[in-house]
């Protein structure tokens, strides 16, 4: 464990102070002359018509800015898909943030967030009535990690959530009668099982840290803190290496497949019986369906397997928020069609359907009808109750660092190494430690040994 000071040097000093400990979600302000926020301390209604700008990569979005431009005739939103963020749109937000030409608002995934507040990029909305009306709505993990540590900030509104579970085909399961997996061990003596069946029981993505991030922090990973300006950095805490040296054994034995994640192959491999299941997030459920046709019917979702048994601990694997940026005139006018997009029923309804968002909100969990039906996909399950439970498991003392895209390259590249037999799990958690410091060093952070 290393621990990083931050320098008091300007402006970036004044962001990155003990609000910069992002639990993972969006946020910052709009700067008066003292540094405060202009939407923290003060958010009125326009008192005219406004049009709002609205980026975002879900599918099916458009349905849910048009029930809301058909209801809301003064306030209209203008909304443009865009690539995902690590595709192109995450730079994009990062030169406009520089011109002052960004949409109103703008879709960032929690752990991406944090590199954002430190380009000085967002608002607090968290004294907009919109927001303080909703904010009671959300999934206490969730919202709690929208504040940065700041007394009554708000500085994203979350779209969804990501808790993991176990998708598995339960054919094959029940024919080879394998028990499906409750417990990590009982995941290892599975693998083994279906290995001398011809198949793997799933896949280690190469190109997937935050998935890796996910199994981290079911475990109680602690990967970073501050306090008192101080930052602790633990990529190699105990219960991350033990998560590596897990999946490190299963890699050695060839347990499981290492191919990319998310993609043409690993969908092949599901969707032909090679691979078995996925640990996957809420948002899967969607995705797998379109993109392993094959074996609609066939598939079942359990919860993710336990390192103690009749434990309730899941990970959480991507979800987003809305964020108000800093650019905007508009900030009361865009935290009310963002609060309404994002825990409104119908808007919800609209989400899930179109684009497999799990709700962030609790009625959304309990209360959206969708969320209540079975999947014929996956045999008629109510599949989302599975998530709930997750849910209600996810811990929510697990803090993103502020340099979180450059701490997912290193342990990208450290884990392509290791699965290709030039080094290990372990070592890339070590290597990724090193260059996060370095990175937030190079952030004006400084770094004691």
């Amino acid at each position: 464990m290393r621990t990083a000071r931050r320098r008091r040097t300007g402006a970036l000093a004044a962001l990155v102070s003990a609000a910069l400990l992002l639990t993972a979600a969006c946020g910052s302000s709009d700067s008066d002359g003292d540094g405060s926020s202009a939407a923290g301390s003060s958010c009125k209604p326009a008192g005219k018509k406004v049009t709002l700008t609205f980026t975002s990569w879900v599918p099916g979005m458009q349905d849910t800015v048009d029930l809301w431009n058909k209801d809301n005739p003064d306030i209209q939103v203008d909304y443009k898909e865009v690539v995902g963020g690590n595709q192109g749109t995450y730079q994009a937000y990062s030169n406009q943030i520089k011109a002052g030409k960004t949409p109103d608002i703008g879709m960032i995934e929690f752990d991406n967030l944090p590199s954002f507040r430190l380009q000085d990029g967002l608002q607090n909305v968290g004294a907009c009535e919109p927001v303080k009306e909703a904010e009671g709505k959300y999934v206490d993990w969730a919202i709690s990690q929208v504040g940065f540590g700041e007394k009554d900030a708000v500085y994203g509104i979350p779209m969804d959530i990501g808790p993991m579970a176990l998708y598995y085909r339960k054919d094959l399961f029940d024919q080879a009668g394998i028990a499906v997996p409750t417990t990590w061990d009982e995941y290892y003596a599975a693998a083994q099982k279906i290995k001398a069946q011809g198949a793997t029981i799933g896949d280690f993505p190469t190109d997937q840290p935050a998935w890796f991030t996910s199994l981290a922090w079911q475990n109680g990973a602690k990967w970073f803190g501050v306090d008192d300006d101080t930052w602790t950095v633990s990529l190699d805490d105990d219960p991350t290496k033990q998560v590596a040296d897990y999946w490190q054994k299963l890699i050695d034995e060839k347990l499981v497949d290492t191919i990319p994640g998310l993609g043409d192959p690993q969908w092949k491999a599901l969707d032909s019986g090679k691979e078995w299941s996925i640990i996957g997030a809420a948002w899967t459920t969607k995705l797998l369906e379109s993109s392993a046709p094959k074996t609609a019917g066939k598939w079942a979702v359990a919860p993710m397997p336990q390192w103690t048994a009749g434990d309730n601990a899941a990970g959480n694997w991507g979800g987003s928020t809305a964020v108000v940026f800093k650019s905007s005139k508009y900030p009361y006018e865009a935290s009310k069609f963002a609060t309404w997009a994002f825990s409104n029923l119908d808007a919800l309804t609209l989400n899930n359907k179109n684009g497999g968002q799990y709700p962030a909100t609790t009625e959304g969990q309990e209360d959206l009808p969708a969320l209540t039906e079975g999947l014929s996909y996956y045999g008629d399950q109510k599949v989302w109750e599975v998530f709930a439970q997750a849910s209600a498991g996810v811990d929510p003392s697990f803090q993103w660092g502020p340099t979180m895209t450059d701490t997912y390259a290193a342990l990208a590249d450290g884990i392509g190494k290791a699965v290709n037999g030039q080094g290990t799990l372990d070592e890339a958690l070590t290597s990724a430690q090193d260059k996060t410091v370095e990175t937030m060093k190079s952030q004006s952070l400084t770094v004691a040994d």
